[in-house]
């Protein structure tokens, strides 16, 4: 079945001095990168900003965080409504600083979704619902969720019904993300071992 991808960038950055999108890795924006990934999987991802002077251009379709709802929530709730608007049942959003993310990530979890709103992966037993294929019956679930107060990823997956699908790991966590200079360093020295860098 096929799904709408859809990568989550609106987020401000300030660990790492904002404007995460455009900061450079391997000679790449993080944004170029997450680019690459989705087009893996969808022939046409968007990309999800808290508002569209964000970034000042971008190859792919841009969509906006839901404005009544504020953090990384607001941008899921946009996301589902992009994917209701294809006529898709699923909807896998992506990081857009996680430049690591594996090949068999849409494949994994839509063998386990079934039933459930939301797959969800988990490493080191850290669950990772910035990216994670939803059913887009989850969209119906967001106004009750919202009025409750909460606004987090992880309690909106709680909320509607979740399975976790543990990642084997191999010298690095696949899941991986960038939130500060350190992280950005690490990711370099990744993909210098992975003589990625650049490609």
């Amino acid at each position: 079945m096929d799904s709408a991808v859809v990568i989550l960038a609106g987020g401000r950055g300030q660990r790492i001095g904002g404007a995460k999108p455009g900061r450079l890795l391997g000679g790449r924006t993080m944004l170029d990168r997450a680019i690459e990934i989705a087009r893996r999987w969808s022939p046409r991802p968007a990309l999800c900003l808290r508002s569209r002077d964000q970034i000042a251009a971008c190859p792919i379709e841009v969509i906006v965080d839901d404005p009544d709802l504020e953090g990384p929530l607001g941008g899921l709730a946009a996301a589902l409504r992009f994917a209701r608007e294809q006529k898709l049942e699923r909807l896998l959003t992506l990081p857009c600083d996680a430049p690591f993310l594996p090949e068999d990530l849409p494949a994994r979890l839509g063998s386990v979704l079934n039933g459930n709103d939301a797959a969800v992966p988990s490493t080191r037993g850290q669950l990772h619902p910035a990216c994670a294929l939803w059913s887009t019956r989850a969209l119906d679930a967001l106004p009750a969720y919202a009025a409750s107060g909460r606004r987090s990823l992880h309690g909106f997956a709680e909320h509607v019904g979740y399975v976790e699908v543990h990642w084997p790991e191999g010298a690095s966590d696949p899941f991986f993300n960038i939130n500060t200079e350190e992280d950005l360093a690490r990711a370099e020295a990744l993909l210098a071992k992975q003589g990625q860098a650049g490609a």
